[in-house]
């Protein structure tokens, strides 16, 4: 008996050993970890598009080290303030190079094609890492945009210096807001009778959520529309306020490693996340009101199926215990998140 264990053993581990190395065929099983640069021939500059040829082809469980970049020409930049030499030469190249672009703004580096995701899927992005690129940020609001532009009929900016160090920006003489970087803008393309989409407003394919809780360690589960799913990412932030009601945050580039995973099991209509302590539910739409039912609506149905309770059960716990809060208001859809903690669920719920 203790010979068949043992060859048993043997077998087993020989198997999972097989699961991780090249085969005879030349597949490789082992997740690939791939680098992504944001040049002139890797970024999508202002839009989420199904008609978007990829930049980058990976296998489901692969990781992607990618570089975003600042929203924001080298000329404003420096006219702000930024010494010459510390704007990012990538940058120089792309507002040089790339002349398909718009109807948004946002530099977004891809789109990545994630083999075997298919419509209907929910593609899973694991945000393993997310460092800063440059040590300083830009805030800005214009004549026309923001929450409140009739407050302000014209536009300012502001160069706030990053200390990577100390994990904080120097906003202000006594003022140091803490660093929290997250990608402003994640998403998938959209259904492809949606033609082009502005990068500004998210909606069900993820894109410019805003939402400050995407840090590292947290997971987002986008709903797929098109083959591949055509993932895009950009939009750097250092650190946001719940609103960002200026219209920018603590804008910078970022770097980050990102994993990918298709969900053939799950089926979502809206994005939704989860970090390591929480569930966090989304709703997108033009009025913050109709955003924010959406969210409610979307952890009643979390609370229903992955937890088990009622319909009525799912709505109290809602109200007894999650946070509802309005995750931008300036991105022409507005958009709310509600989040509950997983610590208030013992181990023998569903999961």
């Amino acid at each position: 008996m203790k010979n068949l264990y043992l060859q048993k053993t043997t077998l087993l581990a020989l198997g999972i050993c097989a699961l991780l190395t090249t085969n005879a065929h030349g597949q490789q099983s082992k997740p690939t970890t791939h680098q992504l640069k944001a040049t002139p021939s890797t970024v999508a500059w202002g839009y989420y598009d199904a008609a978007a040829k990829p930049v980058l082809r990976i296998k489901s469980g692969d990781a992607v080290d990618v570089e975003t970049l600042i929203t924001n020409s080298p000329t404003r930049l420096e006219g702000a303030g930024v010494k010459p030499e510390d704007v990012e030469q990538s940058l120089r190249d792309i507002y040089k190079d790339v002349t398909n672009k718009g109807p948004g703004g946002h530099i977004l580096t891809g789109p990545i094609y994630i083999e075997g995701a298919e419509p209907g899927d929910v593609l899973e992005v694991r945000i393993k890492k997310i460092d800063l690129a440059i040590p300083y940020a830009y805030n800005a609001f214009g004549a026309t945009s923001g929450f409140i532009p009739e407050d302000f009929g014209y536009a300012k900016m502001k160069i706030i210096p990053l200390d990577k160090k100390k994990n904080v920006a120097h906003f202000a003489p006594g003022i140091d807001i803490p660093l929290k970087p997250f990608f402003g803008s994640m998403g998938v393309a959209p259904p492809p009778a949606s033609g082009r989409v502005n990068s500004a407003p998210p909606g069900i394919h993820a894109g410019n959520l805003d939402n400050k809780e995407l840090v590292a360690g947290t997971t987002l589960y986008i709903p797929v529309h098109v083959p591949g799913a055509l993932f895009e990412v950009g939009d750097g932030h250092a650190g946001q306020g719940n609103g960002e009601v200026d219209i920018t945050a603590l804008e910078t580039s970022l770097r980050g490693t990102l994993e990918f995973i298709v969900r053939k099991d799950m089926h979502l209509t809206w994005p939704r996340a989860e970090t390591p302590t929480t569930y966090i539910t989304m709703g997108i739409d033009e009025d913050l009101t109709k955003a924010a039912k959406i969210a409610v609506r979307e952890m009643v149905d979390f609370l229903m199926k992955e937890k088990g309770l009622s319909h009525d059960e799912a709505y109290m716990l809602a109200s007894v215990a999650a946070d509802l809060d309005a995750t931008q208001v300036v991105d022409g859809t507005r958009g709310a998140h509600m989040i509950i903690p997983k610590s208030i669920f013992k181990k023998t719920a569903k999961k």
